[in-house]
């Protein structure tokens, strides 16, 4: 159903807004992106989400950890780019 949903998704969201004018990183771009996510995925023994909804929810010392650590440090990106005037396409 997940896989199904994600185009079917899309496709309303398309239907229902008139079109999507979607653009991308360049290939090159896209390629170091997931291989840094799956550097941090590794290094962080397990994702965000996995962390933030599992681990929380057994009440994971480490995930909690570490939930805290990428909720912080989201927030502080975000404080310094709005400091330094830069937004986000």
């Amino acid at each position: 159903m997940f896989v199904i949903g994600l185009p079917l998704g899309a496709l309303i969201v398309m239907l229902a807004s008139g079109g999507i004018d979607a653009t991308f990183a360049n290939p090159v771009t896209l390629a170091i992106a997931g291989l840094v996510v799956g550097i941090g995925t590794r290094l962080g023994s397990g994702c965000t989400s996995g962390h933030g909804v599992c681990g929380v929810s057994r009440l994971s010392g480490r995930s909690i950890v570490a939930t805290l650590t990428f909720m912080a440090t989201g927030i502080a990106t975000v404080a310094i780019m709005n400091a330094l005037g830069l937004e986000v396409l």
